[in-house]
C-alpha cells in the first residue's frame, strides 16, 4: 500500500534514529573501537539489518523511506526497484510492495555459473530503477551497483537508504559525479542527538564519538593500530 501522508524530514530523520536506538542496532565504543569494511577504526557501528526482525518499526521506516523517494524524485519516477546484495534485499522488496512496482536485485559480483548474471528478476531496458540498500558511508559501493544496472540498458539515478553516515563530505559528490542522487531518513548526527536526549551512553562516550564525528579522517589516523 502506498503511503500517502508523512511527516517532515526532520521528524522522521528523529524518529528513525529513536527507532535504531530502541533495538540496539547503534553501537558506541571508544574505548575498542570497530574496524570498518575499508580496515579503518570507527568508535561507531550501525547495524540495519536488525529492523527485519522488528515488523512495527520495519513497517514504520519502510513508509518513511518510500514517502521520502516519492518526495524527492517523483511519485511517477521508478518502473522498477533494485536491491543491492545482501542486505539491500530486503528494504527493496518492502519498498517495491509499497510502491506497486517490480522488484530485482543486485549482486555484488557475477555468480559465476548459468547465465553469470549481476541482475536477479527481470530488469528491461529503457526502465528507470530505484537503488535500494540499508546504509552508505562514502558512496563508493553504490558505484558498482549502478554500473550492473546501466549495463542492461534501464538507467539508475537515485538511490535510496535508511542510514547516512553524513560525516564525510565526498559522499554526495562521488554518487553525484555519477548522476545519481542521494535519499535517506538519518544520518550519525541524528543518532548522536537522539543518544544525548534518550541517555543510552554514558557522558564519556558521547564525548567520544563526537569527536569522531567532527572530525572523522583525523580521527581515524589518529586510532590506527
Amino acid at each position: 500500500m502506498i503511503p500517502t501522508s508523512y511527516l517532515d524530514p526532520q521528524e522522521m530523520a528523529r524518529l528513525t534514529a529513536r527507532m535504531l536506538l530502541e533495538i540496539k542496532a547503534v553501537h558506541f565504543n571508544t574505548a575498542e573501537p570497530f574496524t570498518l569494511a575499508s580496515g579503518l577504526p570507527s568508535p561507531t557501528y550501525i547495524d540495519c539489518r536488525k529492523l527485519i526482525s522488528y515488523p512495527r518499526i520495519r513497517s514504520t521506516l519502510m513508509d518513511f523511506l518510500t514517502v521520502t523517494v516519492m518526495r524527492n524524485a517523483g511519485f511517477e519516477a521508478f518502473d522498477n526497484i533494485a536491491g543491492g546484495e545482501t542486505a539491500g534485499i530486503p528494504f527493496a522488496a518492502l519498498v517495491a510492495e509499497r510502491m506497486a512496482l517490480p522488484m530485482t536485485y543486485v549482486r555484488k559480483k557475477p555468480k559465476g555459473y548459468g547465465r553469470n548474471a549481476r541482475i536477479e528478476g527481470q530488469m528491461n531496458e529503457g526502465e528507470r530503477v530505484l537503488l535500494v540498500e540499508d546504509l552508505t558511508t562514502d558512496g563508493g559501493s553504490k558505484l558498482s551497483f549502478v554500473d550492473a544496472i546501466r549495463e542492461t540498458g534501464a538507467t539508475c539515478a537515485h538511490t535510496a537508504v535508511i542510514f547516512y553516515y553524513g560525516i564525510f563530505p565526498e559522499t554526495e559528490k562521488t554518487l553525484g559525479d555519477h548522476g545519481v542522487g542521494l535519499h535517506y531518513l538519518c544520518t550519525w548526527w541524528d543518532v548522536l542527538a537522539e543518544a544525548k536526549l534518550s541517555g543510552a551512553f554514558d557522558a564519556e562516550t558521547i564525548k567520544g564519538v563526537e569527536a569522531f564525528l567532527n572530525d572523522p579522517r583525523g580521527w581515524q589516523e589518529a586510532n590506527k593500530k
